[in-house]
């Protein structure tokens, strides 16, 4: 028996009941971060192994770091460096992998899964964003409700996490009833028809095209969303201000800046930031005024705005990269998760809105959902990757596709993937293949190209395989000549994928 083990659970779950989420979500938590932060580094150093020979091979003692000031000197962690060159056991506290009650998995670029080892504390404390939605946003403390999770269950983390999460909410008191159908349409549809009459409200969880999926079919099938008031949480992708007006609407949304709320999280360190009605108000109006969302964030396009706590997720930014330090299953300090993006504290935030003459205090009306946390703004991974129904796609799991025989012979190699829309707002998997001198297109090569990418996404992305519903797998294949000047320009660097 591992006494630790029970008294770590009492511990947690005590703090966890008896917390408001107003203590837990204070103003001052910025001042406090550089402090626990700075903790937490050395308690990483003295307990897990990983970190102690990954420190050593860089000749750093951690006495040494005494400061913030040497605590930013520490060197990047990042899968190749660190997660992929210890043991499981070794990337735990202690070197003790059964410190951990649970293991989840994600897809690598090789189709070869990570695994991700955690304990029920850091759930619990991963819940807190969940329960930011739930009260600030749904106003769940009081209505009853029914969390139907459309994640993928199993071994992926959305799933499972997502289920424990809602069940400790209603342990805190919250009056929400979780039932999790995953991605089968045809559950959620019966879940939501003969349970959701007796709750005051439904909140479907799952990835924002999978819910969208979910929305439009149930139209199709004569389900009356508007009976059963209608919330949504996403998580995975970003997503256009547009799109979520768009399914708000089918499901008769009415507040958009409360009727759902995206949760920024990965499998890598759980969930590090969640949308508040505050962040949403905020984006809706940036979408609109596009010339001020350049300005703020150094691009046209518009990224995931939310908000996050410091004591729970330390954010920088290092040459335009995202870096976090977190406790977790495996802790991790300064890592680099290849999410471009940036951080705006939250006085900035209103002093840049205020130059515009736009006060989202005002706009909101109400004062439930205006914490006083900085904001995350995140474009998504700089590592090439596209996000299809939330499972990461690699140019190495396409490139696989191009090379079985006779197709090889047809094309160069080069292509372009992307994530994209049709008229309804609907995604699709759109990959331009580049075609070898001489080669003409047809419909024929098309859909024999089509067939080999989609059998190998299907064996080497165990995501894909298990994510992504069979009707949105194929990929659309436009062909185009050698050289084609919009994807395939003669003399400059090629990229394989397109945001």
């Amino acid at each position: 028996m591992q006494e630790s083990q029970r008294q770590r659970s009492l511990q947690a779950l005590e703090q966890f009941l008896t917390t408001p989420l107003a203590s837990l979500l204070q103003k001052d938590n910025a001042t406090n971060a550089e402090s626990a932060t700075l903790a937490l580094f050395h308690s990483v150093a003295a307990t897990v192994p990983a970190y102690q020979a990954f420190l050593k091979s860089q000749n750093i003692n951690p006495e040494t770091i005494q400061s913030f000031a040497d605590f930013f000197q520490l060197p990047q962690v990042t899968k190749e460096n660190y997660l992929k060159v210890y043991s499981l056991a070794e990337l735990c506290k202690n070197g003790k992998i059964e410190s951990c009650d649970i293991i989840a998995a994600s897809s690598g670029s090789t189709g070869k899964p990570t695994f991700w080892p955690r304990f029920f504390s850091d759930e619990l404390a991963i819940t807190t964003r969940f329960e930011q939605i739930f009260h600030d946003s749904f106003f769940a403390d009081d209505r009853r409700t029914l969390a139907v999770v459309c994640f993928t269950l199993g071994t992926w983390v959305g799933g499972l996490f997502t289920t424990n999460c809602c069940r400790y909410l209603a342990s805190k008191g919250y009056p929400i009833t979780a039932i999790a159908p995953g991605n089968n349409k045809e559950e959620i549809f019966r879940v939501v028809q003969e349970l959701g009459g007796a709750f005051e409200q439904v909140v479907l969880l799952g990835y924002p095209p999978f819910i969208k999926d979910v929305v439009d079919t149930g139209i199709a099938r004569g389900v009356e969303w508007e009976k059963y008031n209608i919330k949504m949480v996403f998580a995975g992708e970003v997503f256009s201000e547009e799109w979520r007006t768009l399914v708000g609407e089918r499901v008769r949304s009415t507040n958009f800046c409360y009727d759902s709320a995206a949760l920024y999280g990965t499998a890598d360190a759980g969930v590090l930031g969640n949308e508040t009605p505050l962040s949403i108000c905020i984006r809706r109006w940036l979408a609109n005024h596009p010339e001020a969302a350049k300005t703020l964030f150094g691009e046209s396009r518009l990224p995931t705005l939310v908000q996050y706590d410091p004591l729970s997720r330390f954010f920088e930014v290092e040459n335009g990269n995202l870096l976090f330090s977190g406790d977790n299953g495996i802790p991790l300090i300064r890592y680099n998760i290849l999410d471009t993006g940036g951080i705006i504290p939250y006085d900035e935030m209103l002093r840049f809105l205020g130059k515009y003459g736009f006060d989202p205090l005002t706009a909101l009306a109400q004062e439930r959902g205006i914490r006083e946390l900085p904001f995350v703004y995140v474009f998504g991974r700089s590592n090439f990757t596209v996000s299809y129904f939330g499972a990461n796609i690699y140019p190495e799991n396409v490139t696989v596709g191009l090379e079985q025989p006779v197709i090889k012979e047809w094309v160069t190699g080069k292509f372009v993937l992307q994530v994209k829309e049709d008229a309804d707002q609907n995604k699709f998997l759109s990959i331009v293949v580049e075609l070898a001198p001489g080669i003409e297109a047809n419909e024929e090569k098309k859909d024999a190209i089509a067939n080999s990418i989609l059998a190998q996404l299907r064996r080497l992305n165990s995501e894909f395989a298990n994510y992504v519903p069979q009707t949105y797998q194929t990929p659309q294949i436009t062909l185009t000549p050698t050289g084609d000047t919009e994807y395939f320009p003669i003399g400059v660097k090629h990229r394989y994928t397109r945001q």
